[in-house]
């Protein structure tokens, strides 16, 4: 039969990697983009699952997988991986009645009992929940999804323990009632929790309050355009999606409560409508914040839009991009004999954070809420469908939370342009480390930020008595129909105590002197442009692009020819960079911590000296143009602070005024 454009490719001989079991058939009538079907899901959880359990503790209760401990220890680490793994069980009984589900069902209910059981003999009680500083914290986490997935499956779980486990089991999840989370996403765990307290008949004073501070809160943090920032400031990530839209909405939707459900799924909808837009046409999520081990989990607030009804997508469009997601990671060596390790593609440290455990990625699971519908569906049975971005290039500004979103139809590469996503909380100094998951100017679906003390990606610099300044809160300007303007303070951090920590002071600080930012995208092409306010003078300044990474440096090849570089990688991908005002030089620096998309990464530089204090570069990261074509694709005029982007399409000029922009910051 013939593909439409656009489809992957056939799976192969290994197809999804699965251990226990061969992959189903494809089904390339159903699903002619992926092949993928309800049964590939069905499959891929209990493979997982699978795999998981060969590392349960005597009696259930705990999943102690190999791997680095986190900062919470073995036995958090184990709850972890019990509760993680639920979630998919849970999921699985509701969608799959056969013998092997329900032993896994019947497995973990097991388990459940013994960690929750007050006369605990045989060591495997998980213990009080504590405050978020405390040894306790973590299972705040496990709690919430642990609730969840029985409120989810009732049913099959719930109501199959017997009245002395209920009691032993909702004591234990009330514990989290009264306890201080997290102030960010951590306060939708006890709404979780009390949410099903209360829908299990076991609701008080304390589980109305928890929940109604819970729903006050993200209205607090709703920025517009369906974008919730995790807690106070301007953080946005895929937590928006796998934690503010998950939780109240699935709230909403267990408990019934259709105002409530109308209220968040209106944001839910509105959310998507840019949301969805930021997978790569094979199924790679944003690579942006934290947490990325999550993996497929960056499929959650598209499934529960299909799910609850609440989606700008059709149900064909939906499955398309959550198969093409789940294909993407599971066709790859994100497992090492069955478990998933920390890590993106393979392992990798820099993506993994202090708080993550061997268990960590399950939260993967969140992924899988599709499962949730029944096998008659819509979002089963109709016939996955083109995708938006599969026809016309994309350029859209999100004004509220400072991003810029841009897409390619040629090559399906999304790029995320940050003017306003810094996770510095207000209380918080704007000094110390900078942080690479979110300080970085762009951010794209094949390529990932370098690490700390490697050469920064798409940054901007200025060196000064030895150290390069680090851009930290990001203070939002401006934006046009296709262009976004933000600030920042120039910020010289000096790491103690040694080189290589993480740790860092303020360093020297240059009174008023900020680096202002705009950037104006259109097809591939991007035109990058900043102003210097107050910099020392004669200081060496440079700026970067995209880090293109592979197995290793011969896998990379770039080239230089005066204030022009480009590196091209794996797959085509390359990744230009073209000085036209202010820089004097290119070349390309090597990233030898390389990125989750490969040991070794190289990126396309260009510096200067602080002289003048206006500087314009243009950018692509694409598989069809080079740094020639950028010049040839656009002209940058600059009359006073006025700048003009002259497009050689034709197509309307861009124009901004720089005083005008920055005027209010």
């Amino acid at each position: 039969m013939s593909l439409p454009a656009h489809a992957l490719p056939p799976l192969g001989a290994r197809g999804l990697r699965l251990v226990s079991g061969p992959t189903p058939p494809e089904d390339r009538l159903l699903s002619p983009y992926t092949g993928l079907t309800r049964a590939h899901w069905i499959a891929a959880a209990r493979d997982l699952v699978t795999s998981a359990v060969r590392y349960r503790s005597a009696g259930g209760a705990r999943l102690d997988l190999p791997g680095r401990p986190s900062r919470q220890g073995v036995a958090v680490d184990g709850l972890e991986g019990f509760a993680r793994t639920f979630q998919l069980v849970a999921l699985l009984g509701v969608a799959d009645d056969s013998a092997q589900t329900r032993q896994l069902v019947a497995a973990y209910l097991t388990g459940l009992a013994a960690g929750t059981d007050p006369r605990d003999g045989a060591g495997e009680a998980w213990g009080p929940i504590g405050h978020v500083d405390s040894p306790g914290g973590q299972p705040q986490v496990e709690a919430a999804g642990i609730a969840l997935s029985l409120h989810l499956s009732r049913e099959v779980t719930w109501e199959r323990l017997d009245p002395p486990v209920q009691d032993a089991v909702a004591a234990w999840l009330g514990g989290i009632l009264d306890k201080e989370p997290s102030p960010n996403n951590w306060y939708l765990f006890p709404l979780t929790v009390a949410s099903f307290l209360e829908a299990v008949g076991r609701g008080d004073d304390l589980t109305r309050q928890v929940i109604g501070r819970g729903l006050a809160l993200i209205d607090q943090w709703y920025r517009g355009r369906g974008w919730y920032s995790d807690g106070d400031g301007e953080a946005y990530d895929h937590y928006v999606g796998w934690a503010l839209h998950l939780y109240p909405m699935m709230h909403a939707h267990l408990r019934g409560d259709s105002a409530l459900a109308a209220r968040l799924g209106e944001r839910l909808e509105e959310f998507l409508h840019t949301f969805a837009r930021t997978f790569d046409r094979d199924g790679a999520p944003l690579y942006l914040g934290r947490s990325m081990t999550y993996r497929t989990a960056a499929g959650a607030a598209v499934a529960l839009g299909a799910v609850t009804g609440r989606s700008p997508l059709s149900p064909g469009q939906s499955r398309r991009l959550l198969s093409a997601t789940l294909r993407h990671f599971l066709t790859r060596e994100v497992r090492r004999d069955g478990i998933l390790v920390p890590g993106w593609y393979g392992p990798h440290e820099p993506t993994v954070q202090r708080y993550s455990g061997p268990a960590s990625p399950y939260w993967a699971s969140k992924g899988f809420f599709g499962l949730l519908a029944a096998e008659e569906s819509p979002l089963w049975t109709a016939v996955e469908e083109p995708l938006p971005t599969d026809a016309q290039d994309t350029v859209e500004v999100i004004a509220p939370v400072g991003l810029l979103l841009q897409t390619t139809a040629s090559d399906g590469i999304v790029r995320v342009h940050n003017h306003g996503s810094d996770n510095i909380r207000p209380f918080e100094a704007d000094a110390g480390v900078p942080d690479p998951l979110y300080a970085r100017y762009g951010y794209s679906t094949r390529t990932g930020p370098t690490a700390v003390h490697n050469p920064s990606d798409n940054d901007i610099q200025i060196l000064f008595r030895d150290r390069w300044s680090a851009r930290r809160r990001i203070h939002r300007a401006g934006a046009g129909s296709d262009w976004l303007a933000s600030w920042s303070a120039v910020r010289f951090p000096h790491f103690q105590p040694l080189p290589g920590s993480d740790d860092a002071s303020h360093g020297s600080v240059p009174p008023s002197a900020r680096i202002e930012a705009v950037t104006i995208a259109r097809g591939p092409v991007e035109v990058r442009i900043h102003r210097l306010r107050f910099a020392p003078p004669g200081c060496v300044v440079r700026s970067s692009g995209w880090a293109v990474a592979a197995e290793r440096p011969e896998g990379l090849a770039a080239t230089v020819d005066g204030a022009a570089a480009d590196v091209l990688g794996p797959d085509a991908l390359r990744s230009s960079l073209v000085g036209v005002i202010g820089w004097e030089k290119a070349t390309s620096r090597p990233a030898t911590w390389g990125t989750a998309f490969g040991p070794w990464a190289t990126m396309p530089e260009l510096s200067a000296t602080t002289g003048s204090d206006l500087f314009v570069s243009l950018a692509s990261l694409s598989t069809s143009i080079s740094s020639a074509d950028l010049s040839r694709a656009v002209r940058v005029d600059v009359r006073g602070s006025t700048i003009t982007a002259v497009w050689a399409d034709g197509t309307a000029d861009s124009v901004l005024d720089l005083d005008r922009v920055f005027a209010s910051g």
